[in-house]
C-alpha cells in the first residue's frame, strides 16, 4: 500500500493549552452528538459499566513456583480475550523513576508557549511537540497536546528533538524509564506466545528489531468537557503499549460490550493493552480494544503511553502455527511502517484501520 508522505499540517496548529480559560469550545473541537461523552448524565449504579473494571494483575507471580506463574500467565491472557486491557502491579518499573517522568514532563507542559514551540512537530515524523494526530484537512480535533519521541531503535533516536527545558528534564530520566517498560514488553511478549501455544521466543522473533516510542499526553482543563474528547475512539495501531496514566485524574476509558468503562487508576501500576499488530499475529485470538480520553473542566491530565511495535519493514502476518484450514488468515500481510502511515493519515478511527487489513 503505496502512501505518499506528509511533511507539512494542512492549518496552522494551535495550542490546546492556549484554549483552556476559554469560555467555550471552539467549533473544530466539537464532536458529533452521537460521540459526545455523555458526562453530563447522572451515574447509574446498576449499570453495565459501573459494575465493571478492568483487570488487576500482580505480576510477581511470573517469579513464582509453577503453578503460579501458570496462574499468572492464565489471568493475564483471560484479560487480554475479554479485555484486551489491564493493570499491571508487581511490574518491574521503579516507582521512583515513574514519579520522576512525571515531575520533569509536567515541568515541560508549564513553561512559556513559546519555548515549548521551538521543539513543533510536523507529520513527517511526529516527534516533539503537537497538538494533532490525523492529517485529513478539516477534521474535528481532540482536545489535546502531547510531546511525542522515537525511543527504538537506538539509531532513530534524535537527540535535537528532545526538550532540554526546564532543566529538570534530562535525557536520562526518560531513556531510564523506556529501559525499564522494554523489559516489561519483552515478558509479556513471552507470556503470549506461551499461552497462544507457541514457543517462547515467537513474539520476539516476529517483532524483529522492535521499535518504541513515548506520548507525553497533556489534556488541558476544558470549559465544556460534554462536547469533546481528549483522544477520540481508537485502538493502538502498533504491537503493546503501556501507559502511566495520571495519578491523579482519571479520563481514560475502555470499551466492553456496548460500555465505556472509565478505568480507576491504581497507584504504582501500569495499565497495558495490546495493539492491531498482536491483533493480526494472534489471528485474531487477542484482540485490541477501542479506547478514548475524556476531559473535565477543572483541572489538566498527564500520561504516558509507551508504544512497543515491531520493526518498521517486516511483514506482519497471523502466525502460521495459528493457520489451519478451520481457522483461515483473517488478515493479509502489511509491514507496520505502512500501516502506521495508514493511521496517520486518518487520525483515530474507531477499530477501522485494522479492519481494513481483513483478508476478505
Amino acid at each position: 500500500m503505496a502512501m505518499e508522505l506528509v511533511r507539512e499540517w494542512p492549518e496552522p496548529i494551535v495550542r490546546v493549552q492556549t484554549l483552556a480559560d476559554g469560555e467555550f469550545v471552539p467549533e473544530r473541537y466539537v464532536k458529533p452528538p452521537s460521540e459526545r461523552p455523555n458526562l453530563m448524565a447522572a451515574p447509574n449504579p446498576s449499570s453495565t459499566a459501573a459494575q465493571l473494571s478492568l483487570p488487576v494483575i500482580d505480576l510477581g507471580g511470573l517469579a513464582g513456583g509453577a503453578a503460579e506463574r501458570r496462574a499468572t500467565m492464565a489471568a493475564v491472557s483471560q484479560a487480554f480475550a475479554e479485555w484486551g486491557f489491564f493493570q499491571a502491579v508487581n511490574h518491574g518499573v521503579r516507582a521512583e523513576v515513574m514519579a520522576e517522568m512525571r515531575r520533569a514532563w509536567r515541568g515541560f507542559f508549564e513553561l512559556p508557549l513559546a519555548e515549548k514551540q521551538a521543539y513543533a512537530n510536523s507529520p513527517a515524523t511526529f516527534e516533539g511537540y503537537g497538538s494533532r494526530l490525523g492529517v485529513k484537512k478539516g477534521a474535528i480535533l481532540d482536545w489535546g497536546d502531547y510531546f511525542f519521541l522515537q525511543l527504538l531503535p537506538h539509531a532513530v533516536r534524535n537527540y535535537d528533538k528532545w526538550p532540554r527545558l526546564p532543566s529538570s528534564l534530562s535525557r536520562e530520566t526518560t531513556e531510564a524509564y523506556a529501559e525499564e517498560v522494554v523489559k516489561l514488553c519483552e515478558v509479556i511478549e513471552s507470556v503470549l506466545s506461551v499461552t497462544l501455544g507457541l514457543d517462547e521466543g515467537f513474539f520476539q522473533r516476529a517483532f524483529g528489531e522492535a521499535g518504541a516510542g513515548i506520548r507525553v499526553n497533556y489534556y488541558p482543563k476544558c470549559p465544556q468537557p460534554d462536547l469533546t474528547l481528549g483522544l477520540s475512539p481508537h485502538s493502538d495501531p502498533g504491537g503493546m503499549t503501556v501507559l502511566l496514566a495520571d495519578d491523579q485524574v482519571k479520563g481514560l476509558q475502555v470499551r466492553n460490550g456496548d460500555s465505556w468503562v472509565t478505568v480507576e487508576p491504581i497507584p504504582g501500576a501500569l495499565i497495558v493493552n495490546v495493539g492491531d499488530q498482536i491483533q493480526v499475529l494472534s489471528n485474531n485470538k487477542y484482540k485490541s480494544v477501542e479506547h478514548r480520553v475524556v476531559v473535565n473542566a477543572s483541572t489538566e491530565r498527564l500520561s504516558f503511553a509507551f508504544f512497543y511495535n515491531p520493526q518498521d519493514d517486516l511483514l506482519i502476518e497471523p502466525a502460521r502455527e495459528l493457520v489451519a484450514p478451520s481457522s483461515p488468515p483473517v488478515y493479509k500481510p502489511m509491514t507496520f511502517k505502512d500501516y502506521r502511515m495508514y493511521m496517520r493519515m486518518l487520525g483515530p478511527r474507531g477499530k477501522s484501520h485494522v479492519d481494513f487489513m481483513k483478508a476478505t
